[in-house]
This record gives structure tokens, sequence and C-alpha cells, in this order.
């Protein structure tokens, strides 16, 4: 069984589609070590422990693909592969939520037909039953003196702009007021900020008259 694990997680850094294909096999390898303890059997304290040296980037990851295991019983293998583990982790939100009302045939005819974006926007409104657009994650790096800074401006626009909003929301507005400080100058003020004040359902601040000069 721990071979099995070795052998397909090697095997993941031949190419990427075949990375794709294993993780069903993979999340139920996984699930077999955690029921049956044989992650004792490298001389571990815990299954996290196993999982930690096993998935050394993202133990996320691993829970995932068990998670696909346990929760899409009802649908063949082989559907999962073609799908792919991505969707396959949308297809678990749902089924968690609908429980035996979960309706796989034509949630995996969704997740075959619909691109990888569409298809996660087609959940979330299922889950929540708001429409939501198109979005992406972007990652850069910040130094740890950085993070205080950042983290009090997003606690601050939060507060500004009421807790219901997003952490990505609250970054909106704070380049946005930023832009309309840089712009001061330019003419553009009066277009950004009533850009802000369209988004953010706030009244903003009449800017004052530029000075005259003489010529």
């Amino acid at each position: 069984m721990l071979s099995k694990i070795d052998e397909i997680l090697a095997w993941e850094k031949s190419s990427e589609r075949e990375r794709d294909t294993q993780f069903v096999e993979l999340g139920r390898y996984l699930c077999e070590v955690r029921a049956g303890q044989y992650w004792r059997l490298d001389n571990l304290r815990s299954f996290d422990e196993y999982l930690e040296r096993k998935f050394p980037e993202s133990r996320r990851k691993a829970y995932y693909l068990m998670a696909i295991h346990e929760h899409l019983p009802k649908i063949p293998k082989p559907d999962l592969k073609l799908v792919g583990w991505s969707k396959a982790t949308e297809l678990v939100k749902v089924a968690r939520r609908d429980r035996d009302q979960f309706d796989c045939a034509t949630w995996l005819h969704k997740a075959t037909e619909l691109p990888k974006e569409e298809f996660k926007r087609e959940v979330e409104r299922h889950l929540t039953g708001q429409e939501t657009e198109p979005w992406e994650i972007i990652y850069f790096k910040i130094y740890k003196s950085q993070l205080p800074v950042i983290e009090q401006a997003i606690e601050t626009a939060g507060l500004m702009l009421g807790n219901d909003k997003s952490r990505g929301y609250c970054l909106e507005m704070i380049c946005a007021d930023f832009l309309a400080g840089a712009n001061l100058e330019s003419g553009e003020v009066k277009s950004l900020t009533a850009a802000c004040a369209d988004e953010s359902g706030f009244a903003t601040a009449q800017q004052p008259p530029a000075a005259k000069t003489n010529s």
C-alpha cells in the first residue's frame, strides 16, 4: 500500500496529464493508509506526519483527494479521471451539501461539458444561490515586516465598508483610493472617486475646486 503511493507520487513528476489521471487511485490508497494506520510501518507518530512527508508542499491536496474518494462513490472512476481532480473537488462540495439528494449524473455532465472556471461558478451559484463574476487567485511575495501594515489596512477598510465585504473587495477599494490620490493633479480624480462611490455605496466627499492661477 505504501509503495503504491510512492509509485504514484514519483509518477506525478513525469507529466501533468498523468498526474491528473492518478488522483482517483491516490485518494483511495490514502484513505486505506489512514483507516489501517499503515503509516505506523514508517515509524511515524500520526497520519498527519505521514502526509507532511509525502506532500511537503501542501497536505491540503491530499485531503482533497481523500474527500473525492469518500464523497463521490457513485461516480464511475473512469469518469472522474476524465473531469480531473480540480473539477472533482468542486463536485465534492455539491455532494457534501446535497447529501442523499446529490444528482451525480447531472453534475457529472456539467463537469464534463463546462470549462473549469465556468463550472466553479456553476457550483458557487448552486451553493449560495447568488451569481458570481469571474475571478482568479493572484500570488505575490511580501516580507513579514510588511504584513502588519497590509493586514491593518485591509482590516480598517473592512470596518469602513462593512464586515460583509471580502478581503479582495477591501483591497480593491484601498487601491482605488490610492489611485484617486495619485491622480489629483491629472484631472481624473472625479471619475475615479465616482467609480469608488458606485462600488462601495458610500457618498464621496466633493473635491474642492482647483485653485485659479493668474496668467
